[in-house]
């Protein structure tokens, strides 16, 4: 269930040139973080680590992150705190980063997002999410007039025949099928709502 999802938007070769990288947030334990002090990241990590890694490779592009509060049983701070520390202690220059403390889902992600880029015709833009996320997250950037490069991070599967091999992690395996059924509920929710291009958006 969760390969599918991952392997619907293979990882491309990076361009020459990139104007700008988008990484939406999910990765930041709030809850830990704002009690604590300090950035913690959960699983989803590589999203914020690969676009750091992304920013070195390319200097004069623009790091957008997106992420505002999701919490709704309790008062949280926005990603957007976290990430502008955890970005600052990475070095990232801060003329570099744009922050978008509004988006509380996925759809809301994209919208906002075009706004802060300020789109220049021709410029080359990376979506940095999870690889099971991405075919919702780019069917609401579809949706939005945002053309990006998708960019997945954050595998949860191993790829080929170790797919089929019996794991025993069985909590690690539930954990797997809870986040699927979620995302596949969430692909048809957000298409029924006109959020995304497709039931299941793939490349082009």
């Amino acid at each position: 269930m969760m390969a599918v999802l991952e392997d619907r938007f293979p990882r491309p070769a990076l361009p020459d040139d990139v104007d700008g990288i988008v990484v939406l947030g999910g990765m930041f334990d709030t809850r830990v973080g704002r009690t604590r002090g300090e950035p913690e990241l959960n699983e989803a990590g590589d999203r914020v680590t690969v676009a750091r890694a992304l920013a070195f490779r390319y200097p004069e592009a623009r790091v957008l992150f997106s992420g505002g509060v999701a919490a709704v049983l309790e008062e949280d701070i926005p990603e957007t705190d976290v990430a502008e520390a955890f970005f600052a202690s990475l070095d990232l220059e801060p003329d570099r980063l744009l922050l978008d403390d509004r988006a509380r889902d996925t759809f809301e992600n994209a919208v906002y997002a075009k706004e802060l880029a300020r789109l220049q015709p021709g410029e080359t833009w990376l979506l940095v999410t999870s690889a099971s996320h991405m075919p919702r997250a780019v069917g609401c950037f579809r949706v939005a007039g945002f053309d990006v490069i998708p960019y997945p991070v954050d595998y949860r599967t191993p790829k080929g025949p170790a797919l089929w091999r019996p794991s025993t992690a069985t909590t690690r395996n539930l954990e797997k099928v809870h986040f699927a059924i979620r995302e596949y509920v969430g692909l048809a929710a957000y298409h029924v709502a006109g959020r995304t291009d497709a039931l299941f958006p793939a490349p082009r």
